[in-house]
């Protein structure tokens, strides 16, 4: 069921900071533009690299879930690992029937194509985002 690794989700309490610095620590080339997700109430940018992306999360709005983590993280870390599957709700149903924990239901993530969660409880201590291949991908 596990496809490739799309991306490693960090939090961050300013973006631009961090786009900066991948670029000059880490000579990074390509970043997308910074832009507002509200409905998840995260800003969001991503970081190009040649084998995969890391996707900067910034809290957008007041209740932006992310918040919390940076409360405890106030500098930003590491949130979120995602994977790749072929189908979201076969994987979200498959999760289920092996007793994991998903959190909420199937939603248009920042690559435009079905997300979920999984709790860190059943992955280790790490959030699992499981993200439907792009059709484009193929």
């Amino acid at each position: 069921m596990i496809g490739r690794l799309n991306h490693i989700g960090i939090a961050t309490p300013s973006i631009e900071d961090s786009v900066a610095m991948y670029k000059d620590l880490m000579g990074a080339t390509s970043a997308t533009e910074k832009r507002a997700m509200p409905d998840q109430g995260v800003w969001v940018s991503f970081v190009d690299l040649p084998n995969s992306q890391i996707e900067l999360i910034e809290p957008y709005g007041e209740n932006s879930p992310i918040h919390a983590f940076l409360e405890k993280n106030p500098k930003g870390g590491q949130h979120h690992v995602c994977f790749e599957v072929p189908d979201i709700y076969v994987a979200r149903d498959e999760m289920k029937a092996k007793g994991a924990t998903v959190l909420g239901e199937p939603r248009i993530g920042a690559h435009g194509t079905l997300i979920i969660f999984i709790h860190p409880k059943n992955m280790g201590g790490v959030l699992v985002e499981l993200m439907e291949t792009p059709k484009e991908a193929h």
